[in-house]
């Protein structure tokens, strides 16, 4: 016989102390379950259904990864791991290794059949099962140890059952019930479990910001625990298919990990799982055994479990510590944001300094908070260290590291693109590509159809909401930006970005009471006091109220730096910097351009301080600082095709070399219409290329060709905005179709600047020299 026949019916395998149960992947010695991952798992069924035969290592390798070319280190890590668990020494040898040929088992497999088996008593504490002895002579493990699940007095065993889940189910992930006293083990085994789960393309969990969403709406705090029963609620108000359960419980000395999963609607159970870890150290690697036993019993193809299954210690952290800092963290960010969230994030990175998905929080908070070094920073070092992490928090730490990072949109486009097709589920790559990937380069359109898709995978998703609503703002369709975002209200739902965007609209329409609505709104909102004031001291600028525009941006700016935001500061200034350059008060813009620099080294405070202190004559200072953008961030879109053919253009015009400034910003013409990083966050730099463009040409008195280039930014007001090129591109135009030689539509342009500004301040330089232009026209 060439290898073990199987008897009808279930197969059951011995060999030394061990038994191998191929339907539970589960093997035993003496009653207890030896872990194994799924590929070591299969080296070894195929070891045991050959006898003591020997192997070759390409029969194996087949045998193992059928559709797969994979290296042979693969094997032979996978038979390192194997003899690892069976105690393979050189007093117990298990796995002989033939040199030249392949392996094979040291002692002879017996077939066995199923045992017999009977609960004689059960307690939380101790479980006694009888056997019988089979007639070939085996002894009989308690193969179902993996399968029992303990709780309040009572035993049950799971017998497999046809998959319990699809592909379209949602799970709500309730509370660990923690009977161990040890509160370590507190929110930290729910979020190992969700970090373990949320690891499969195929199963997908209702996220914590949803079903803290749904608990307002039941009248219930976020800071509730979500038993059993809460957690049955959420899953019917939410449409899930699940509840799943876990517990912890001390047996002895040891701990035994469970899963319970239930239909929430009939209360059907789908499945139980059990593992046991002999140590407190062991818990994680045993919250990733039973992890994974879940999967496979409810659908989720093998091959797909073994291609996704990273464990969870190599996942996260060692550290239950760390990891039990970094739950509360994400809880506490779903229930009250960014800034809350942040000193746990912080102090979960101090635990375990390589803790790669902590440091990926914390750069992404500080990135929410405009602190870009120290975003940077951070995801610089989860970047390091992403090989720790599961597939999923890879492709996001790689799309964070390209976007925040380097910059490069086109690579981190192509890593969000992967994301999708490897877990189409997910609505957070949709997402990025709803935001700076596709917007910062102006296909809106794009980025419309991706916040869409995001939206519909979470219909709580606030920021998809977001996405819907500034996208089409961006396409001049105010009503449906403003309908987007009346969506998310009526779910309940509202963050920041939604007052800033009701601002915005507000604006366009020119409706002050509606601005002055939001403005009241967003101080009311911790935090939101700095973000508001910045947007007020553009909408005054705008309007040539520019004394006012700098007692509110120094407002921002205090803000700002009372919440320790010293970048989100230099931003500010650097934004008023921009302003008092356009509007031709050159001291003043020199001296916000310093300020903003002695305090951060930002790629958008660096572009907006440079093109201010070129706008005022410092050729110098700013040829430095397209230099250090240059050498700093030579892969960064913005940077190379926005930032810097501006700044070089508008240092061209300062030689008197209209012509070269022309050249320069042809490099920008591909993403012209976008919505550079400094646009989103710090209000200036959109469609900035066009209108310095229109300089150029104006330079060189080629009216007709100027004039089109101010037409288009007064095209696209939904995308300037309160930008002060708004307000320009109407004066500029003005002079434009003056040189042109069309003196009725010039006279029009100018009356348009000069209505504008009706209540402006009087001392504005760029407002006297538009007076008296228009008065020569006359």
């Amino acid at each position: 016989m060439s290898a073990v026949e199987s008897p009808m019916g279930k197969e059951l395998f011995e060999f030394g102390p061990f038994r191998v149960d191929p339907e539970k992947q589960a093997l035993l010695r003496g009653g207890e379950l030896i872990a194994l991952n799924p590929k070591t798992f299969q080296v070894l069924l195929v070891l045991v259904r050959h006898g003591n035969q020997i192997i070759t290592k390409d029969e194996l390798m087949k045998s193992v990864w059928p559709d797969t070319f994979v290296e042979e280190t693969n094997l032979t890590r996978n038979i390192f791991s194997l003899r690892k668990a069976l105690g393979d020494n050189d007093q117990n040898r298990y796995i002989i290794t033939v040199p030249g040929q392949g392996y094979r088992l040291a002692e002879g497999v017996r077939l066995v059949s199923e045992p017999d088996l009977r609960i004689v008593a059960a307690s939380h504490s101790k479980v006694q099962i009888q056997v019988r002895e089979t007639k070939r002579g085996g002894w009989i493990a308690a193969a179902v140890i993996a399968t029992l699940v303990i709780g309040a007095g009572t035993i049950r065993f799971f017998r497999h059952r046809t998959p319990a889940l699809t592909g379209k189910d949602t799970i709500v992930l309730a509370d660990f019930v923690n009977s161990t006293g040890d509160p370590v083990f507190d929110e930290t085994l729910r979020q190992g479990l969700a970090v373990q789960l949320e690891q499969s393309p195929f199963l997908s969990l209702i996220p914590d910001r949803r079903i803290h969403q749904t608990l307002q709406l039941m009248g219930k705090t976020a800071e509730i625990p979500l038993t059993a029963a809460v957690a049955n609620e959420v899953c019917e108000r939410t449409g899930s298919a699940a509840v799943l359960e876990g517990s912890i419980a001390p047996i002895g000395t040891r701990y035994v990990l469970g899963l319970r999963a239930t239909n929430c609607r009939t209360g059907d159970l789908l499945d139980e799982e059990q593992v046991q870890s002999a140590t407190k150290e062991q818990i994680l690697n045993a919250l990733s055994d039973v992890a994974r036993k879940f999967r496979t019993r409810v659908g989720e193809s093998i091959s797909a479990v073994a291609k996704h299954d990273t464990p969870l210690a190599d996942a996260t952290t060692p550290s239950l510590e760390a990891l039990k800092a970094y739950s509360a963290a994400l809880r506490l960010h779903a229930s009250r944001g960014a800034i809350a969230a942040l000193p746990l994030f912080r102090r979960a990175t101090e635990i375990d300094a390589n803790f790669a998905m902590a440091h990926a929080w914390l750069g992404r908070i500080y990135a929410d908070l405009d602190e870009s070094d120290l975003a940077a920073e951070s995801i610089s070092r989860a970047w390091q260290l992403r090989d720790r992490t599961t597939d999923r928090e890879k492709l996001w730490i790689t799309a964070s590291y390209q976007t925040l990072v380097t910059g490069n949109l086109t690579q981190a486009q192509q890593t969000c693109e992967a994301w999708v097709q490897t877990y189409p589920r997910d609505a957070a790559p949709h997402q990025l590509l709803a935001g700076m990937t596709n917007k910062s380069v102006g296909r809106y359109e794009q980025a419309l159809a991706e916040a869409q898709k995001a939206v519909e995978l979470d219909p709580d998703f606030a920021i998809g909401y977001y996405s819907l609503g500034v996208n089409n703002a961006y396409l001049g369709r105010l009503e449906r930006a403003g309908s987007a975002i009346n969506r998310a209200g009526a779910r309940g739902l509202e963050i920041e970005e939604f007052v800033m965007l009701r601002y915005d609209l507000a604006f366009l329409r020119g409706d002050q009471a509606g601005m002055d609505r939001e403005a009241a709104r967003a101080r009311a909102r911790s935090g939101a006091a700095s973000l508001i004031s910045n947007n007020e001291a553009f909408a005054l600028a705008y309007l040539g109220r520019l004394h006012q525009a700098r007692e509110v941006s120094a407002r921002a700016v205090s803000e700002a730096e009372q919440t320790a935001q010293r970048e989100r500061a230099a931003l500010w200034r650097a934004g008023d910097a921009v302003r008092e350059a356009f509007f031709g008060n050159l001291p003043e813009a020199k001296k916000s351009a310093t300020a903003a620099l002695d305090q951060s080294k930002d790629r958008a405070v660096e572009y907006g301080s440079a093109l201010a202190l070129a706008m005022s004559g410092d050729s110098s200072r700013s040829e430095t600082l397209a230099h250090d953008l240059d050498s700093r961030f030579p892969e960064d879109t913005a940077v190379q095709f926005s930032y810097l053919p501006v700044i070089r253009a508008r240092l061209a015009l300062n030689r008197g070399d209209a012509s070269k400034a022309i050249e320069l910003l042809q490099t920008a013409v591909p993403h012209e219409l976008g919505v550079p990083p400094s646009a989103i966050s710090g209000l200036f730099g959109a469609l900035y290329p066009i209108y310095m463009r229109g300089e150029a040409y104006l330079a060189e008195h080629r009216g007709a060709e100027a004039a089109a280039e101010f037409k288009k930014v007064l095209d696209h007001p939904g995308i300037v905005v309160a930008d002060p090129i708004g307000a320009m591109a109407h004066l500029q135009l003005g002079r434009a179709l003056a040189v042109s030689g069309d003196k009725a539509k010039a006279n029009i342009a100018y009356q348009d600047f000069l209505a504008l500004w009706k209540n402006a301040d009087r001392d504005i330089p760029v407002l006297t020299q538009a007076e008296a232009e228009y008065a020569k026209l006359q």
